[in-house]
């Protein structure tokens, strides 16, 4: 089951579980995630059994004011604006905005698990033959949260806190 329009605001006020938010990202099952920034992949990585190697990044520079472009076939690693406090009960699920697709491009992600805090890092893939401009600050993907029956193991991973690699 995922949390509606009023009990994400009363998660909000009773269990600060978006911060940096704003009232009209709440919408009837979720909340739409702002982007807060925009990275290049500058190596490779690798992903073992016992050994993990992320790549370097760095932050993407603008096109023009707040804007960055996205050429055909790029992948970017984004942040958001938002930070997300989640309590033991709940997980979240991120989805793309159908404005995104219908312009060629697609987020990647993996859930939320309870116990995260910090700002969320998705990627960003355009499948389009054609550039693409994305503003600082808007809508891209959203986030719905559903509940947890039983015990659960709190996240304590690396990217607590909003680290991004």
């Amino acid at each position: 089951m995922f949390l509606s329009t009023s009990e994400i605001k009363r998660n909000i006020k009773e269990r600060n579980l978006i911060e940096n938010f704003e009232e009209k990202c709440i919408q009837s099952a979720g909340y739409d995630l702002r982007v807060g920034k925009f990275y290049t992949l500058k190596s490779k990585g690798k992903i073992g059994i016992n050994e993990r190697n992320l790549p370097d990044i760095e932050e993407k520079e603008n096109l023009n004011k707040n804007f960055v472009e996205i050429s055909p076939y790029e992948y970017l690693l984004v942040k958001t604006i938002e930070k997300v406090n989640m309590p033991e009960n709940l997980v979240g699920f991120i989805f793309n905005r159908s404005s995104l697709f219908r312009c060629g491009c697609t987020i990647i992600s993996a859930i939320v698990d309870p116990g995260y805090k910090g700002e969320l890092t998705i990627g960003l893939k355009n499948l389009n033959n054609f550039k693409h401009e994305i503003e600082k600050g808007a809508r891209i993907a959203q986030i719905a949260f559903s509940y947890v029956e039983g015990e659960v193991k709190i996240y304590n991973g690396k990217y607590q806190y909003g680290r991004v690699v």
